[in-house]
């Protein structure tokens, strides 16, 4: 089989890469439970034995963020090179592709020509708009998912169930049982005896709600240690450059605004709270497994949480606000606290000493295990090429 990954970072990736690092156990547990698979994606790099394409031999993230008439080409031919190596082998019996909004729709094309195997596309994260009219700021998607329809060679996956209750009417023939997103807990180290700190680990942005955490950290006197980047600022050093220049390029930025405005104030002169930048390997990994817990006071309907099945990897336990797929990961008393309010998040953060980190990791093992994905996308590749052939 194949499977397309991003031109945007490297699998498996070094730091930041959440779709990259769910392809990189999904490949692993593929090939643990025998498939012979192939993939295509960027920066040649040893994969557990398996061959590897790319038609870009750097990664491309330093792009993602350019305007789409730049950015819009590297997924272009990355997308259009893959299928047609796929086509000219024409061994492959069907392809897993990983590539936003663009993947589906490119493929949907694709799998009409002669010699392109069945689809199966997952919707790392994509939200449907509520409506056809135009929600705040953001136009409606649902013209495009009502224009993709549901072409029997491609069929879709979504990874948790909370995306399903807004799946547009269109696409519904296409949609495949659910498949959440995976860890090897192998590589994660656990910790049962914690350090007095706790955390919170994601990009800085008004829906992830780092304010929250912060407005706590302040108030309950609780070391807090913050990691993420500020739009593409990295490491505390830029930031405070980028923070302390009236004319720097970020300030329209809403993200750079958001953590000027909301984070800042509460972390100057105040020792107990620390920015430590984008954070990945060893030093991401003894983060989160020596923190008290990890914070996830989200504004926003998240789809999944990698971070969250991360953290429990560690035996770290995880307090969240009740939103997206957070009551598909976290049950709530046994490994975390789920909260409906800002008061009751406040204080499940001081119940956190009552969650067992054994039980936390064991709940990644049992649900969120790499062999476990494998085993479900096996299914759904075998669902696929059986409504293929109708």
């Amino acid at each position: 089989m194949a499977v397309i990954s991003t031109p945007w970072i490297r699998v498996p990736p070094e730091g930041y890469g959440g779709i990259e690092a769910v392809v990189d156990g999904l490949v692993r547990g593929l090939v643990d439970n025998g498939v012979e698979v192939e993939m295509f994606g960027v920066a040649q790099r040893s994969l557990h034995g398996v061959k590897v394409y790319s038609l870009y031999k750097t990664e491309q993230y330093p792009h993602i963020y350019r305007p789409l008439f730049e950015s819009m080409p590297i997924l272009l031919a990355h997308i259009e090179n893959a299928l047609r190596l796929i086509r000219e082998d024409g061994g492959f019996d069907v392809i897993h592709d990983h590539n936003g909004q663009l993947g589906p729709m490119y493929c949907k094309w694709a799998t009409q020509v002669e010699g392109t195997p069945p689809v199966v596309h997952t919707l790392h994260g994509l939200q449907f708009s509520p409506t056809m009219k135009d929600e705040d700021e953001w136009p409606s998607n649902r013209p495009m998912w009502k224009q993709l329809g549901s072409p029997k060679k491609l069929s879709l996956v979504d990874i948790s169930d909370s995306m399903v209750s807004n799946v547009p009417t269109e696409i519904r023939e296409s949609l495949l049982p659910t498949v959440y997103n995976a860890v090897d807990v192998r590589d994660f180290p656990f910790v049962e005896k914690k350090k007095n700190y706790f955390m919170t680990l994601g990009r800085f942005t008004q829906a992830k709600g780092q304010h929250i955490a912060v407005k706590y950290a302040v108030k309950q006197r609780f070391r807090l240690r913050m990691a993420g980047s500020v739009v593409d600022i990295s490491t505390p050093a830029r930031l405070m450059l980028e923070l302390a220049n009236p004319l720097s390029k970020y300030r329209k930025d809403p993200d750079f605004r958001y953590y000027s405005d909301k984070i800042l104030p509460f972390t100057i002169a105040n020792p107990r709270i620390t920015f430590l930048g984008n954070v990945a390997g060893k030093r991401k990994m003894k983060l989160l497994s020596e923190a008290k817990a990890l914070l996830f006071p989200i504004d926003w309907e998240e789809p999944f949480g990698m971070v969250m099945i991360e953290a429990l990897a560690c035996g770290t336990p995880v307090v969240a606000m009740n939103r997206g797929a957070v009551p598909e990961i976290i049950e709530h008393g046994v490994n975390g606290f789920i909260a409906d309010t800002e008061a009751e998040f406040a204080q499940y953060i001081k119940r956190v000493g009552e969650i067992d980190p054994e039980v936390c990791r064991k709940s990644v093992e049992d649900k969120f295990s790499v062999d476990t994905m494998a085993k479900a996308y096996i299914e759904r590749y075998e669902q696929a090429i059986k409504r293929a052939s109708k």
